[in-house]
């Protein structure tokens, strides 16, 4: 059996999203480009599974449709004052990419707002946090000051944290405030319900547009009772499911994406043309989930780069296991159509 060397961990490889050193640095990363590199004949294979550990971000139509809808609520909420903007919510089913469109979304927004503003000395045009499990309204406000950097005393209750946090932001010129896992809130509960209240406090103190992603929004029980109302009547819920795979216009969109991923890779003797011939497999494989789908090809891609093999076929696509959930829905069984009754056949007319 070989043995496989794994390299130590770079100690400031990790550096949390939810945090502004963390945030800036992901703008900060180009994305990987489409194109074949001239020279990645030559990587080693360090650089091979690096690149593929990273690898490219796909744009599918959900994320432009997000992108359309969010610079309409940003003119939107422009000039508003006194009451809450209005908001987006990116819902789907586990692994479609909402974490993902939201963090490009908010990428590109930055650094836009770099080329308008360059000589604006520091600014944090966006913040991103996530909604902890079983939070209150201080643990959340706390998330938002973590983010910041902000020093905290333990005596400092929740309005004082929160008047710290929308005085910097404020300070700032924080335009859009991107929160994940919001499925996680539960306005039935009292904790719940006071924390929905914080939100809606932070959006009428912040002059920024709030975008929200979780788990299947519309179900969950954040939209539940009167306070779920009041955040259903200024949140625009748009849904990031599976893309289908039933029309032409639908294949190709999926052949398409396919393809762009078969252009990102960066192995020796891959043989181009080899994935988009296996587009309708890999739809069937991954339940048309995007996630699904990218993790597969990174898996193949490691796989290949580390038994030499630089080349990725059907045969190495089975031998990758996915996750719990498209392994599942791989093995469900179909749904048999019912057969036509045979009946006593009829005389056909001469």
């Amino acid at each position: 059996m070989a043995v496989v060397e794994i390299a130590a961990d770079d100690e400031d490889a990790f550096k949390p999203l939810t945090t502004w050193v963390g945030w800036r640095d992901y703008v900060d990363s180009p994305p990987l480009s489409l194109e074949p590199a001239a020279d990645s004949s030559l990587w080693t294979v360090e650089q091979q599974l690096d690149h593929h550990s990273q690898f490219v971000v796909m744009t599918t139509p959900v994320m432009t449709k997000v992108s359309k809808e969010l610079q309409l609520l940003l003119h939107v909420n422009r000039r508003q004052r006194g009451t809450a903007r209005r908001g987006l919510i990116v819902s789907g089913p586990p692994s479609t990419g909402k974490t993902t469109t939201m963090m490009e979304l908010g990428r590109i927004f930055e650094l836009a707002d770099r080329r308008k503003h360059p000589d604006a000395g520091v600014r944090l045009p966006v913040v991103f946090v996530a909604v902890p499990p079983a939070s209150t309204p201080k643990m959340l406000v706390t998330e938002f000051a973590r983010f910041l950097g902000l020093p905290l005393l333990r005596r400092m209750n929740q309005a004082e944290i929160t008047d710290l946090v929308c005085a910097k932001l404020s300070e700032l010129r924080t335009q859009l405030v991107l929160v994940d896992d919001i499925h996680l809130l539960d306005t039935r509960t009292r904790a719940g319900a006071e924390t929905s209240d914080q939100i809606k406090h932070l959006g009428e103190r912040i002059a920024a547009t709030f975008v929200f992603a979780g788990v299947d929004v519309q179900d969950s029980p954040l939209l539940v009772g009167p306070r779920g109302q009041q955040i259903a009547g200024r949140f625009q819920l748009l849904r990031n499911d599976p893309l289908p795979y039933g029309t032409e216009s639908q294949k190709q969109v999926w052949l398409e994406l396919v393809t762009d991923l078969e252009s990102a890779l960066r192995l020796h003797d891959h043989r181009r043309g080899t994935l988009p011939r296996l587009a309708a497999y890999l739809h069937r494989r991954t339940g048309g989930v995007m996630g699904t789908l990218v993790s597969l090809i990174r898996k193949a891609a490691t796989a290949a780069i580390l038994d030499g093999s630089q080349r990725i076929t059907k045969e190495s696509l089975e031998r990758c296991e996915l996750d719990l959930r498209a392994e599942e829905q791989l093995l469900a069984p179909t749904v048999p159509k019912p057969r036509r009754s045979l009946g006593r056949p009829t005389r056909s007319r001469r």
